[in-house]
């Protein structure tokens, strides 16, 4: 017997199961069924049996020892080359280069440990595919460690080489400063300092970022715990003239880093270096008193170009945003309130009859920890005595603070004709991004804390790694915008703006994403985490074969995955 197919014109063959007799000398055949009605898979089981071959259910020929998440470091890794940084860490390669490269990718994918990262490439423990796309399935921890000393000897040519990339004469170059808490006490870095967020009573170092006007992390340094502000400035100087061979640079610091005594002691004169800062709020409060900052500044614009002596050959550019006016004075009232509050309990247990709370030290010390937890002691007035307490508001310092509410202004050494008002203002705020960039190495994405290393030369390695983590992740945000909320058109939000002091706006993609988490073409909106999570279902198959042979194979990856490769430039390949 055997399966015939025959032609039917133009419609579908027909499939029939036919036997071979012989009559006489002559060999026939008569049709036993009509197969047709039968799928097309049945039909060709069928074929093979009465051929004689012997048929075996599919997994008895291939099994699939092993499925490794690989499409997120595909994304990440190819980035990482495309951005030639591999290159920028050494020109040939060598196992430190991969190591690093290892670290840098593993910080994006999963934040963890030196230990826990060797364990996630190790043949038997691995978690994702990049230990085999590296070749690093046999590291260890202290080969992490070694490589780690390999580049913190190379961070300053590394430096160098990025801002060749991103940074010219005449650019504005972002500079910050954040505190981050330490654990462990052997560190020279580490050190108690003033710092208004993290636990209390840790160890702390600080951590100085050089940003491009969008914010691309340039360099980074490490400073100690107890280092001030402004004396991290210096540094920072040496680097954009000397180390970068910049001629001619805007500086771009908050108040707190640019001072009036470092401005004076080491901007003022250094030719080519200019600068943008603000003004503190005792400043503006003599320009007030002055004369020279007067509310009719504001009756056309929200912002004037103003001059005072104390500043020559300087520009002042005062701002006013009724907006951050509100805020300020809705959240100043909610602190009085709750200073009154905890000040109340104080008199009052002060009063009762029974177990008084008494003495002026006594008293003192409980008040102080209100005002210093709510920082209002300049707009209260206490009387403390022996056997009472007393408070009230000092409304005359609340009235000449709120009168200040919603103003800034803004300093500048760099003359109208290179900067007109409204960009210095535009280029302040651009201190934002790298408030951005903090927020992503601290919490968001790459999670530098906690710092357990015990050596300045591995805590400043620690710090290197998670820059250059947040470097190739800020142009994988940049390629990915249509899928992400990210705003992928900024410039649409800018002119959405009456004014430069105005709140930025989001474009109106950005917001239309907001709205329908759908992308144009309908697919869902992702944040940065949420991609990776997905691109990461693309897995890397080993296939073994019954006969021994085995292969790797991927995941036919979705279309909304296609399209993120697409957008990165990024091949996925095994």
């Amino acid at each position: 017997m055997y399966v015939a197919e025959v032609p039917n014109r133009s419609s579908p063959p027909a499939f029939l199961l036919r036997e071979s007799y012989r009559e006489g000398s002559q060999v026939k055949s008569r049709t036993l069924a009509n197969l047709s009605h039968l799928p097309r898979a049945q039909i060709e089981a069928l074929r093979r049996v009465l051929k004689g071959e012997a048929l075996v259910p599919a997994e008895a020929l291939f099994e699939i020892p092993r499925s490794l998440p690989h499409g997120h470091v595909a994304a990440v890794l190819g980035t990482l080359r495309r951005l030639q940084l591999d290159r920028l860490l050494a020109a040939r390669p060598s196992p430190q280069r991969e190591l690093v490269c290892a670290m840098v990718v593993a910080r994006i994918l999963r934040p963890q440990s030196k230990l826990a990262t060797a364990r996630s490439l190790d043949v038997e423990t691995a978690t994702t595919s990049l230990g085999v796309s590296l070749g690093l399935e046999g590291c260890s921890e202290d080969d992490f460690y070694q490589a780690m000393d390999w580049l913190v000897a190379r961070q300053e040519r590394l430096e160098a080489a990025l801002a060749r990339e991103h940074l010219g004469d005449g650019t504005l170059a972002l500079y910050d400063l954040t505190t981050l808490h330490f654990e462990g006490r052997h560190c020279p870095l580490a050190a108690l300092g003033g710092s208004r967020n993290g636990p209390k009573g840790k160890l702390q170092i600080r951590v100085g970022l050089l940003c491009t006007p969008a914010g691309c992390p340039v360099a980074v340094e490490v400073f100690a715990g107890n280092a001030a502000e402004p004396g991290t400035l210096g540094s920072q100087i040496n680097k954009l003239r000397q180390r970068f061979k910049l001629q001619r640079v805007v500086l771009v610091g908050d108040r707190g880093i640019l001072t009036a005594a470092r401005i004076r002691e080491e901007l003022a004169d250094t030719e080519g270096l200019d600068w943008i800062t603000a003004l503190r709020a005792p400043t503006i409060r003599k320009l007030v008193e002055d004369g020279v900052l007067e509310w009719s500044l504001f009756d056309q614009r929200d912002l004037a170009e103003i001059h005072h002596p104390e500043f020559p050959d300087e520009r002042l550019v005062v701002c006013r945003n009724p907006l951050l006016a509100a805020e300020r004075a809705r959240k100043r009232e909610e602190l009085l309130q709750a200073t009154e509050k905890e000040l109340e309990k104080i008199r009052q247990a002060a009063q009762r009859p029974r177990r008084r709370l008494h003495g002026k030290d006594r008293l003192g010390l409980r008040a102080g920890r209100v005002l210093h937890r709510f920082k209002m002691g300049k707009h209260f007035q206490l009387e403390i005595t022996d056997d009472g307490f007393s408070y009230g508001r000092k409304q005359a310092a609340i009235a000449a603070e709120a009168a200040l509410d919603g103003i800034y202004v803004i300093r500048t050494s760099v003359p109208a004709e290179a900067l007109d008002a409204d960009t210095c203002v535009a280029s302040y705020k651009r201190l934002s991004a790298v408030e951005r960039a903090f927020r992503s190495l601290k919490s968001v994405d790459l999670k530098i804390r906690p710092i357990h290393h015990r050596t300045a030369d591995r805590v400043r390695s620690h710090v290197l790694l998670c820059m250059l983590a947040y470097y190739v992740e800020w142009h994988m945000r940049q390629d990915l915008a249509p899928l992400l909320f990210d705003d992928e058109d900024p410039a649409a939000g800018e002119a959405l703006r009456d004014s430069v002091v105005a709140p930025a706006q989001r474009s109106p993609a950005a917001q239309r994403k907001a709205v329908t988490r759908r992308t144009e073409d309908g697919q869902p909106v992702h944040s940065f985490q949420t991609l990776l999570q997905d691109l990461g279902t693309v897995a890397r198959n080993r296939i073994r074969f019954a006969s021994g042979d085995q292969t790797d194979l991927l995941t036919t990856p979705t279309p909304l995955q296609q399209k993120a490769f697409s957008l990165l430039g990024v091949r996925l390949a095994l």
